[in-house]
């Protein structure tokens, strides 16, 4: 065993890093080194679920925004992700979904052995205490707490009735035997407080006294030697520090930090990193590449005034509502915002749901940051498995530069049918009986955006993130694979990547609970 400072060390403290920690510093004997580049998750507007829209500044948000769209009008486009203790499962929506169980024997059948739903599902009942459902598809006893929100607003119920009046079936849980249907998500919280990697993983055995944790620590590079990942250089407080690993450097930083670390280490395309002036450690074409996300669309309806969230908690929230947040755990600040939703199948010939609807009893455009006026409700409706690919590329050789963030989003004329599909009938179901009484007119895009090319003209101008990207060091045993399947990074020795990033394919769904997923199953394998 090569000598070092620890035995494992882990690069990102954010929903795999903390799974990680936890369960590598499991064995007294292991020493483990968790690196994160933020820093405190301990604030109200974390904790409090209804705080959400108050972390994208750059005290827990990284902020980042995306290369110049060609297929949305040339937007640079917002493209936020947690950068505290927890990561974005510390600024996220709390919503607890796994997606559907062919994505994951798509993945087998893309030759990822050990990764079919069968093969995965143990790993999502080991992580889980689910409040409510005990049966064959959900775990109890499990560190992150799965439960109902002690507050829904009644706007949410109305969407579940309206969403059943239109032909969708109820699902009690989208998570078990069939995701189609409409209902309330359960959240990953505890107690109506957010329960973040961080709050479920990492706090409960942060005493351990084999497990460090440095906060405000950027990786800039990981040392290679002899073709074996040896240890990490990283900045803190504008010092250059180098740690060593004797066993394994684990990378958990996400779809767009890991291959960054990768790239700025000299492991990947080779052409790439040379013009970028990164001397090549090791020619691994497909890092940066088969980048893949969630891109979605809002239709806003007015609503009748006092019922939305709009004025109990305006997103900063109000002192009544922070008030018995605090004493009691209960009102609207429990509120995730996106409480209801509904997963249905469009008329583009898909087996299983390709469209999922999150609904928020509140108007939320540009993600929250521009406040609107009056009272209304958001629909957010997106493309379930886009056929868009995009990357992860340097923008310069200084680790302290962002990467070039490129979705490619819409380079698939797929995904802009799917988005029709989704507007239409969205507003189906926001006319329907159930919320004749509780709605008004059509805010965004408005009643005269009808006709298949003023749909088209809207998506490519509002259309955002839903937050979900994965893919750019994706598993597999083809060319263009970055790990194995076992996660181990093909060509170098001592180095996994374990984060959302080792998706060969976009999950039909959000994304977090997929993440720990992967780091529990991850961790077993190295523990073996």
């Amino acid at each position: 065993m090569r000598g070092g400072d620890y035995d494992y060390i882990i690069v990102g403290a954010g929903s795999a890093g903390c799974v990680l920690a936890n369960r590598l510093s499991a064995r007294p004997e292991v020493k483990v080194l968790l690196l994160e580049a933020g820093g405190s998750d301990r604030s109200m507007y974390v904790r409090m679920p209804a705080g959400i829209a108050n972390l994208a500044g750059p005290k827990f948000n990284w902020g980042y925004a995306t290369a110049p769209q060609p297929a949305m009008n040339g937007r640079r486009m917002y493209q936020p992700r947690g950068r505290l203790l927890g990561g974005s499962s510390s600024v996220n929506a709390m919503v607890y979904m796994r997606g559907q169980t062919a994505d994951y024997d798509h993945w087998r059948q893309l030759g990822n052995a050990g990764w079919s739903y069968s093969d995965v599902l143990p790993f999502f009942k080991q992580a889980e205490n689910n409040e409510r459902i005990r049966d064959d598809f959900h775990g109890q006893g499990g560190p992150l707490n799965v439960a109902e929100r002690p507050y829904t607003n009644p706007l949410s119920h109305a969407f579940v009735a309206a969403a059943q009046e239109t032909g969708i079936p109820f699902n009690a849980d989208f998570n078990g035997a069939a995701q189609f249907g409409c209902g309330l998500f359960q959240v990953t919280q505890r107690n109506g407080e957010r329960c973040s990697a961080a709050a479920a993983y990492l706090y409960p055995v942060a005493a351990r006294e084999n497990l460090t944790i440095v906060t405000g620590a950027q990786a800039t590079r990981i040392l290679i030697e002899r073709g074996h990942a040896v240890g990490v250089e990283y900045a803190r407080r504008r010092r250059r520090h180098v740690v060593r690993a004797a066993r394994e450097v684990v990378l958990a930083g996400g779809a767009i930090n890991s291959p960054q670390l990768l790239l700025l280490s000299g492991i990947g395309p080779a052409g790439e990193l040379g013009a970028a002036g990164v001397s090549v450690v090791h020619d691994l074409p497909g890092v940066g590449k088969n980048l893949q996300d969630h891109l979605n669309v809002n239709i806003l309806q007015h609503a009748t005034p006092r019922s939305t969230l709009d004025d109990k908690a305006r997103f900063l929230p109000s002192i009544g509502v922070a008030l018995q947040w605090a004493l009691y755990r209960t009102g609207p600040g429990t509120s995730n915002v996106a409480e209801a939703g509904a997963f249905v199948i469009s008329g583009l010939g898909a087996a299983t749901p390709d469209i999922q609807y999150h609904f928020i009893p509140a108007q939320v455009v540009d993600h929250a940051r521009t406040r609107l006026d009056g009272y209304g409700v958001t629909l957010h409706a997106c493309c379930l498995r886009p056929q868009s690919r995009g990357e992860i590329r340097l923008a310069s050789a200084d680790p302290l530069q962002n990467a070039v963030i490129d979705p490619n989003y819409l380079a698939a004329a797929y995904d802009l049918k799917i988005l029709i599909d989704g507007i239409r009938r969205g507003r189906d179901i926001l006319a329907a009986p159930a919320f004749r009484q509780r709605l008004g007119t059509e805010r965004i895009p408005g009643p005269a955006v009808q006709s298949d090319a003023a749909l088209e003209a809207f998506i490519r101008a509002a259309a955002e993130t839903e937050y979900h990207p994965v893919g750019t060091c994706k598993m597999g045993n083809d060319p263009m694979a970055v790990v194995d399947d076992r996660l181990r990074v093909r060509g170098v020795g001592g180095l996994r990547v374990i984060d959302a990033s080792i998706m060969p394919t976009l999950v039909s769904g959000n994304t977090n609970a997929p993440t720990i997923m992967i780091a529990e199953k991850g961790a077993a394998m190295m523990l073996q």
